[in-house]
């Protein structure tokens, strides 16, 4: 097995170890910020690197495999799901946030089975997909050290940092949230030929 692979793998095993954190009853804070929610955040971070490490590697050594382009986008729904879903557990992000995105997941993943099977056309990323990952990576790293609930900033109980961190949160799991959309509406419209089949 390669590099890339191993780093793939390598992700997909701190999801479970990032989920677990919260439970071990870490005490202690680190500037106003629980320390759980620190690790809980190194973790993520460590994982959403190897994402862009592993294919880097993959490209660079000329070892792009068929398990690697099976796991490596698998691993990447893996954890930003997992995150998100602790977010919603720790009262940070609404429950139909993270639903849009599995929702679009699941839409997606299905119309590149069905173009591969078709003739394993490859389905490359469009703006609104960069955009959704990029937006996605920064609301959830921010949402981890957020100490405040989705759009909590509109109340007027915020202020100082703890106002502007809400607001770039909010914002940002707004933007990956449309951009979700969107470039689920434009798998769709590249699948319109596969559906009329």
């Amino acid at each position: 097995m390669n590099l890339p692979n191993k780093l793939t793998i390598f992700r997909i095993i701190l999801v479970p170890i990032m989920v677990i954190i919260p439970f071990l009853g870490i005490k202690g804070e680190f500037l106003g910020i629980p320390i759980t929610y620190w690790v809980v955040e190194c973790i993520f971070i460590i994982a959403s690197l190897t994402d862009k490490l592993d294919g880097y590697l993959a490209r660079k050594n000329n070892q792009v495999t068929t398990f690697g382009k099976f796991l490596d986008p698998l691993a990447d729904k893996i954890l930003v799901l997992a995150a998100m879903m602790m977010l919603v557990e720790m009262a940070k992000l609404p429950a139909w946030i993270p639903i849009i995105v599995l929702a679009r997941e699941f839409l997606v993943s299905g119309y590149r089975l069905i173009a591969v099977e078709k003739g394993g056309k490859v389905i490359a990323a469009s703006n609104w997909g960069k955009l959704k990952t990029v937006t996605q990576m920064i609301a959830i790293i921010l949402a981890f050290i957020d100490l405040h609930g989705f759009a909590e900033c509109l109340s007027g109980n915020l202020q100082g940092g703890a106002f502007i961190l809400n607001v770039v949160v909010t914002i940002m799991m707004i933007v990956q949230t449309i951009a979700t959309i969107f470039s689920g509406v434009d798998y769709m419209k590249g699948a319109k030929d596969l559906i009329k089949d």
